[in-house]
């Protein structure tokens, strides 16, 4: 039975895809061909954060690098004492010696005013300023050592970051809202006044930035938390009230699956409603693990929400019972393993192949059919079938594969595919 013409409408939002963009203004972060631009209708940036000690020039600059590498467009750094200020021009001079040209953030709490003093060869290498608001200062020393930091931005030309965090949330303006909240007739939630307090510590802060001299188009805002509900909340809020560039993030997401999950469902909703201009996964990593994979979580919320394209996509079934063996597991793992590791010299070597979609199904149920859908599929054989393995490009069965040598075959096949479509008339490149 169709639903009622009520029940339809509630459909229709988003259901042709994600609503418009949000209008914001564009901000330009970097210098000459490797500038950035935030906002303004801009493809939604992907950026991350080292977790080295900035001191150690060859330590952060390696992990820098490593996360450019991984397709990292803007990298924060913390500057939080004179050591690691004064590394940061050896840092910016390290990557520029290995062609590493990522735009630098600073990432400066409480004496960010003295170390940009102190260090202007840090101010001039750093690309963009991140500010917290709740700890730029206190009392009466908060607007001048904020109005410092500013006036230093727009001496070396840089972009500035406002990021109101609730952990560090100004307390003043807190207890402010809340004493007024409290004697209105109708009081809301404690939830409700913190969030409005990130909004108008964000919006507060970009004003007292716009007095100065700072124009918008150097300015972007961020008001983050590790909630899921008031994360979403608080950018709806914030977006309706300003046009501001905004960068999205769930702070202090967690680790591993949890960190991936609350960080792709809180900014999943707010992409899809048009919100965001920028976005960083921030996952806890395992003890001596890749830091890159935050940027990998973030490219893939982007690409499966098809806001851009980074990688080839590899479509592989879940497995049932039907698929005992672990040979389509392991083929799944190794191509796409592959493609990611490919992808730098890839992709400067083959324009398009980002689009490049690849099957890698393990039964005859659903593979002969998804392998179809891709440029190029395989369909292993599942428990008990036909030891064979078709192969499909562009919707046709163009050989089928056997033996015990069907993952190396196939990984040719598709490296052949890649170069005789996206190699133009260039020589094969096996």
């Amino acid at each position: 039975m169709l639903p009622a013409s009520g029940d339809l409408e509630m459909e229709r939002v988003g259901d042709d895809g994600p609503l418009p963009r949000r209008q914001s203004v564009a901000v330009r972060v970097g210098e000459g061909e490797a500038a950035i631009t935030v906002g303004g209708g801009a493809p939604i940036v992907v950026q991350s954060m080292t977790n080295t000690d900035t001191a150690d020039v060859e330590a952060t600059a390696s992990q820098i690098a490593a996360l450019a590498k991984a397709g990292s467009e803007m990298v924060r750094i913390t500057v939080d004492r004179a050591d690691a200020a004064a590394a940061v021009p050896h840092i910016h001079d390290r990557l520029s010696k290995i062609g590493c040209r990522v735009p630098l953030i600073g990432d400066f709490h409480y004496i960010g005013h003295k170390l940009l003093a102190d260090h202007p060869s840090c101010a001039q290498a750093l690309d963009k300023y991140r500010i917290n608001p709740g700890n730029v200062g206190f009392k009466d020393k908060k607007d001048r050592q904020f109005g410092f930091i500013i006036e230093t931005a727009l001496r070396f030309g840089k972009a500035v970051r406002i990021g109101v965090n609730w952990g560090s949330l100004d307390q003043e303006l807190l207890t402010a809202l809340m004493d007024q909240n409290a004697r209105q007739a109708s009081s809301q939630p404690a939830g409700a006044v913190m969030r409005e307090a990130m909004v108008q510590s964000a919006l507060i802060s970009a004003s007292r930035a716009a007095d100065i001299g700072l124009p918008k188009n150097r300015i972007i805002l961020s008001a983050k938390v590790s909630d899921v509900q008031h994360l979403i909340a608080v950018y709806r809020n914030l977006a309706r009230r300003t046009d501001y560039a905004l960068h999205l993030g769930l702070t202090e997401a967690g680790m591993g699956s949890k960190g991936i999950v609350a960080s792709s469902v809180a900014m999943g909703i707010l992409l899809q409603e048009g919100i965001g201009d920028t976005v960083r996964v921030s996952l806890t990593p395992e003890p001596g693990g890749d830091r890159t994979l935050e940027v990998a979580v973030a490219q893939e919320l982007l690409q499966t929400m098809g806001f851009r394209t980074f990688v080839p996509l590899v479509a592989a079934c879940p497995g049932c019972g039907r698929t005992t063996s672990t040979v389509f597991q392991e083929l799944a793992r190794d191509i796409q393993a592959h493609i990611r590791d490919s992808m730098p010299l890839w992709r400067a070597r083959y324009p398009g192949i980002e689009a490049l979609n690849i099957a890698v199904m393990g039964c005859i149920v659903n593979g002969p059919g998804e392998s179809k859908h891709a440029d190029i599929g395989i369909s292993l054989p599942g428990t008990g079938e036909t030891p064979a393995a078709p192969v499909f490009i562009n919707g046709q069965k163009v050989t089928t594969l056997r033996g015990n040598k069907i993952a190396a075959e196939f990984r040719q096949i598709v490296e052949g595919y890649i170069d005789r479509r996206f190699g133009g008339d260039k020589e094969s490149h096996g």
